[in-house]
């Protein structure tokens, strides 16, 4: 279906552009009851939002004139939550309205103020910018919302969540009560709501999201993983996909800068983006992305708001978002305007469930599977080089004549295995990463009764079985710590999950002894968990097969490491031996000392030498204390406390 008639101007840039068709949200605000009513829209991220509020506000800026007047003060107001997402719309403005003789200027964050107060006092048509540096015009008296017909927000529960509620309505209540209002965001939650209500008048509501397939055009995918592999987990989807442009999510600025640093050590072009680096740079990594000079970003949630890459084909989420939200906003850089896109959910197993409940809340379908492997990384590579452009596309002569050249002087052989090693000498090696569980599928959420059947269940064939393995064949191992390093089943379990990656399930029997600890594990696990050993790097702990407990009971097998011994050192001294010589034997108590000391005794009277007390006290009867002369006063009076009268 071909564009409605709009206006001349603006079906010419379209044309020109290449946009034959409009998409869903496009068609729906040109309807014809759409036409001068303020519309509260809710979209999928990529869906041509700009295009279609920009084509919703041609009857409103310019009636039916073909091109606008002379610049005075704006007509529109374009609000958008990120400096990158303003600068998209105002590019895109530009060529929308660009036959129309508009004038289109900005206002963001990071940029020269005094380039903006001089674009606001030439004039300008519409004005694109984000709350905060808006907000600060409005109350300079640099922007002047008179004659404003239209309001736009883009973004609207980003701009919302990002704490921008004070601002908006700032500067909303500054502009014309008779404007349009135009509110676009991929959700309504009830704060939207209630900022519509607030200032929109009798609103369209317009919902292009298809409740059972939200994003058509994005195929997602749940790679388990074990959580110490992340970053190689990252490494080996770069590499089995080996798109265009990808873009990796991370929750906090340091996992961004630490996730760079590694890609780019393994030979992959990665650039950052964070809210720390400033405006030219993240101009910069952006522009080397959309060059091709760079092909991976890694980002965080708010730094990636608003980012329109146009080869952009895969989304891995490193770190799982916080919310299902999140999840679609992330997931929305791919998959833009009708183009195919793959979202990749790194999920350790001790998260699946919460990676489940976010998927099943976004209302999406995800494949899961394990990490990809070298070797299929590997087969990957080669059917990349047998369909390589290079084989396809029309020689030149000189181009001939150099294959005529190698010919004559190497054997094709030769010159098929150097076009192979050139190929792979610019691709980053795999990591090598088994798969840490067979994929079980989604678990079901039993009824109460079901759920007391199972639990009954567990708890008899807990009192049947002797180990966590539930009575499945098992295969023991050992490790060098014992009880001389304080060895404790409660901190020995989350080590042999770490190092082995599997489950406290698949572990049966641990039995610790002086030098060495040895465990079972599940036998259908055993050659995951001894591949998973032999790559850790843990220098410390020690983990190889052994044999039956009873067998082999070597405390010697692991000599112990002075880094686990907390043992205090033994005495060097022999029994009996003493630093200043032997000790003197042992004699009766010396005569004489005590024999001419009476023995006490007070039957006969008091002891020899006692006088008495003294005389003059304790005479009479003892009668009523006579009150000192301080009585009353505080106690810590100095010198000595003075007689009673």
């Amino acid at each position: 279906m071909p564009f409605p008639k709009t206006n001349p101007s603006l079906e010419r840039a379209l044309s020109d552009r290449g946009y034959l068709e409009p998409t869903s949200v496009q068609a729906a605000v040109l309807q014809a009851d759409a036409e001068e009513r303020d519309l509260l829209v809710s979209a999928q991220t990529g869906s041509g939002k700009t295009v279609a509020y920009g084509l919703a506000l041609a009857s409103t800026l310019l009636g039916e004139a073909e091109r606008f007047d002379t610049p005075r003060e704006p007509l529109a107001l374009i609000i958008a939550p990120t400096r990158e997402l303003a600068l998209q719309v105002h590019r895109e403005l530009i060529w929308l309205y660009g036959p129309a003789g508009a004038r289109v200027a900005s206002c963001v964050g990071g940029m020269d103020v005094r380039r903006e107060q001089r674009a606001l006092a030439d004039g300008c048509h519409i004005v694109v910018g984000t709350p905060g540096r808006l907000r600060d015009h409005l109350e300079r008296g640099r922007l002047d919302t008179s004659k404003l017909r239209a309001v736009v927000l883009d973004e609207a529960d980003e701009m919302l969540d990002l704490g921008f509620r004070e601002d908006l309505e700032f500067i909303l209540d500054a502009t014309p009560s008779e404007r349009r209002t135009l509110l676009f965001s991929a959700t309504i939650p009830r704060n939207i709501a209630a900022l519509a209500r607030k200032f929109q008048k009798d609103a369209l509501r317009i919902d292009t999201l298809v409740s059972n397939q939200p994003h058509g055009d994005i195929e997602y995918r749940a790679i388990r993983i074990a959580p110490n592999e992340i970053e190689h987990a990252v490494v080996n989807v770069l590499r089995f996909y080996e798109m265009r442009a990808a873009m990796v999510f991370c929750s906090t600025r340091e996992a961004v800068r630490h996730l760079q640093a590694s890609l780019l050590e393994r030979g992959f072009s990665a650039v950052a983006l964070s809210g720390e680096l400033s405006q030219s740079e993240r101009n910069h990594a952006l522009q080397s992305l959309r060059d091709g000079r760079s092909r991976v970003c890694v980002a965080t949630d708010v730094a990636a708001r608003g980012i329109d890459l146009p080869d952009l084909g895969l989304v891995i989420h490193a770190d799982l978002p916080n919310d299902h939200e999140t999840l679609l906003h992330r997931s929305g850089r791919t998959g833009r305007a009708g183009r195919k896109g793959i979202c990749v959910l790194l999920v350790p197993y001790t998260r699946r469930r919460k990676a489940e409940g976010l998927v099943a809340s976004a209302g999406v379908d995800a494949e899961w599977a394990g990490p990809p492997s070298a070797e299929e990384i590997r087969k990957r590579d080669r059917e990349r080089v047998m369909s390589d452009p290079a084989f396809t596309e029309e020689s030149t002569e000189e181009d001939v004549a150099m294959g005529r050249a190698l010919l004559a002087e190497r054997s094709p052989e030769e010159i098929a295995t150097a076009f192979a090693r050139f190929h792979r000498a610019r691709l980053p090696a795999p990591e090598e990463m088994v798969d840490v569980a067979v994929d079980r599928g989604p678990r079901e959420r039993l009824d109460k009764r079901a759920r007391e059947g199972e639990r009954d269940h567990r708890s008899t064939r807990a009192g049947r079985d002797e180990s966590f393995g539930g009575g499945e064949d098992m295969v023991w191992f050992r490790m060098n710590v014992g009880r001389r390093n304080n060895a404790d089943p409660r901190w020995l379990l989350p080590i042999i999950c770490r190092l082995g990656h599997v489950t406290k399930t698949e572990i049966g029997t641990i039995r610790i002894f002086d030098g060495e600890t040895k465990f079972e594990i599940v036998k259908s696990a055993a050659p995951k968990f001894t591949t998973a050993v032999r790559k850790t790097n843990d220098e410390e702990i020690r983990i190889e097969p052994a044999g039956s407990p009873g067998a082999a009971r070597d405390d010697k097998a692991f000599p112990p490491k002075k880094s686990f011994s907390k043992d205090r050192p033994k005495s060097t001294f022999k029994e009996g031996s003493f630093k200043d010589g032997p000790k003197p034997p042992f004699k009766d108590k010396p005569k004489g000392d005590f024999a001419d000391r009476p023995k006490r005794d007070f039957k006969d009277g008091p002891k020899p030498g006692f006088k008495g007390p003294p005389k003059g006290e304790f005479k009479g009867k003892p009668g009523p204390k006579k009150p000192y002369a301080d009585a009353g006063k505080p106690r810590g009076f100095e010198g000595k406390r003075p007689k009673a009268d």
